[in-house]
């Protein structure tokens, strides 16, 4: 088996694209997903989200509810809606935001890889997306939703990816985000197989984000191996569907974090208890971090600088290290009295997407009490934590840009 491999894409057939591109299934609620898809019947959101065509207050758990999506897709490939590629491909994706650009390869990834941790993960998997992942891609017999990865970048794969850039883009759209999403298809053999052999010669894979949906195709792989007694360990349930990036095109945004209470202490106690372990110096405007270990604090109206001492920060433990660690460790912890971020009602989470102001509003409006923003964590960090094994806190790292749904998906033949 190889670490990736090419595979027959199901992809929006020429002009149906703009009709089909989707946010990801997982940043929108149902009642967003049902409003963006009004007047759009091809709209990815039908298969990913397909409670929208069901009566309001459906379970988006319901057995009905994949049932749906697969109707949907079905419909969609016999309407000619979406196409399947006649051979096996890769493709090239850029997405483009705010000036930033990141280019990467889509492929189907090795199960038997993930599960040796060739394929390295991060986070913890909660077990109802986890599973929500496995019926859906079940129900669909197909791999809808691509996992985000990436890897030490390699000058061999650039210059092949390049150079399928040089030809005409299969798709080049603007989603409603206002991201520029392009696809190339590289269908060269000899690049094919070079490329696969410059994969298979690195160490690993890093998952950026999808945890979920890759839980979910190594679970599927593993149940359609147990049920085909004829499997040869190289069925495309042995593959799920991946996006794989370079990681000096990678963007991570900073993670805030804001509480709703000082845990029964005075803005001043607050105020007096932090300047025992922080350097703390007021500041006229909104404080976006600089560097590692420094923060921003929005408080009564006024934001702080804080500078965590470099004493206080381990340098032989990848996880501690962290800056949401140390906020955690060194704050949010012995002062706010928070313990269990996953769970404590009175810690939120604001991606840097949303920029300070949001933080700002929720405090002013007495929402919550205190804000904090974040320096992003660097992609080296995440790479250490994955390669130590260990687990990163959550709501450590937001990417940007997203993958759209719909581009194409890998179909379990």
């Amino acid at each position: 088996m190889s670490l990736i491999k090419p595979f027959r894409g199901l992809r929006p057939a020429s002009g149906h694209e703009q009709d089909v591109v989707a946010p990801p299934y997982d940043v929108l609620n149902t009642a967003e997903a049902r409003e963006m898809a009004v007047g759009r019947p091809w709209s990815f959101l039908h298969i990913s989200k397909p409670e929208i065509d069901l009566p309001e207050g459906t379970d988006p758990y319901d057995a009905a509810v994949y049932a749906k999506g697969a109707e949907n897709l079905n419909n969609m490939v016999s309407k000619g809606v979406l196409i399947r590629e006649q051979q096996a491909v890769y493709y090239v994706y850029r997405l483009i935001m705010n000036g930033h650009s990141q280019t990467g390869l889509v492929a189907v990834a090795s199960v038997k890889d993930y599960d040796s941790n060739r394929i390295r993960k991060h986070e913890f998997t909660r077990p109802d997306k986890e599973n929500d992942r496995v019926r859906q891609i079940d129900a669909l017999n197909a791999q809808t939703g691509p996992v985000f990865l990436t890897y030490r970048h390699h000058a061999g794969v650039d210059e092949l990816v390049g150079k399928a850039m040089q030809q005409d883009p299969l798709y080049d759209l603007t989603a409603a985000d206002n991201v520029q999403h392009t696809f190339w298809v590289l269908d060269d053999q000899d690049a094919i197989d070079q490329i696969s052999r410059y994969f298979d010669a690195m160490d690993c894979l890093y998952i950026a984000d999808g945890h979920h949906r890759s839980a979910a195709g190594s679970r599927v792989g593993a149940m359609r191996k147990e049920s085909n007694l004829d499997h040869s360990g190289d069925e495309s349930s042995d593959y799920f569907l991946s996006v794989i990036f370079p990681d000096n095109q990678m963007q991570i945004l900073d993670y805030n974090r804001m509480i709703s209470d000082l845990n029964g202490l005075s803005g001043e106690d607050f105020l007096s208890r932090v300047k025992e372990r922080f350097s703390v110096t007021s500041s006229g405007q909104p404080v976006k971090p600089a560097a590692p270990s420094e923060f921003g604090m929005y408080l009564d109206g006024q934001w702080y600088k804080l500078q965590l001492s470099t004493d206080r920060i381990p340098t032989d433990d990848p996880v501690g290290r962290l800056d949401v660690s140390l906020l955690a460790n060194e704050l949010i912890e012995p002062i706010l009295g928070i313990s269990d971020p996953r769970r404590d009602k009175r810690i939120d989470f604001v991606g840097g997407i949303r920029g300070l102001t949001e933080l700002e509003r929720r405090v002013d409006s007495g929402e919550m009490a205190v804000a904090f923003s974040l320096y992003p964590t660097r992609l080296e960090d995440l790479m250490a934590v994955a390669d130590a094994n260990e687990v990163m806190p959550p709501k450590s790292t937001w990417f940007e840009p997203k993958l759209a749904d719909g581009l194409v998906s890998h179909v379990l033949d």
